[in-house]
């Protein structure tokens, strides 16, 4: 399956969280559109993951629309103990105490509404409540194993 999946190119987000007054977060390649009414989405996260605590636990998450020139910032937030919120990260605290990232194509703060077991991952359905289209740029892609940018 895996083999077949690096076929599908996927756009690439960073899904945070706050826990315990610090910062958590992770890339997600597995996002989706679930309804516009009431606005869901939904993503999937390891229950391994390091992040895994922080979306268990909390009521809010951030999604951040990545652009292709934050290939460095997927990267970041894809590898297993990396400093993700350290020097090389501009970000502040937005609605709900929800890390928001700068710099992004966009972003949602969301209510989580469920966490449904799948396998030894979580799909993690979200209502939106706030967030902001307003980046400007491409966005960026992952596609055998590799961000790339998008081509026309």
């Amino acid at each position: 399956m895996r083999s077949v999946f690096r076929q599908h190119a996927a756009g690439v987000a960073v899904i945070t969280a706050e826990s315990d007054g610090r910062p958590a977060g992770f890339t997600a390649t597995s996002l989706n559109s679930v309804s516009a009414d009431p606005p869901l989405l939904s993503f999937t996260i390891g229950t391994g993951s390091s992040s895994w605590p922080a979306i268990r636990d909390s009521e809010h998450v951030g999604v951040h629309i990545l652009g292709e020139h934050q290939k460095d910032t997927a990267g970041l937030f894809a590898r297993s103990g990396a400093d993700r919120f350290g020097p090389a990260t501009d970000w502040a605290a937005g609605p709900h105490g929800v890390p928001v990232l700068d710099g992004v194509l966009a972003w949602l703060v969301c209510r989580i509404v469920a966490r449904v077991p799948a396998g030894e991952h979580r799909v993690i359905i979200a209502e939106a409540v706030v967030g902001d289209p307003a980046g400007d740029g491409r966005p960026l892609l992952y596609h055998q194993g590799r961000f790339n940018a998008l081509r026309d």
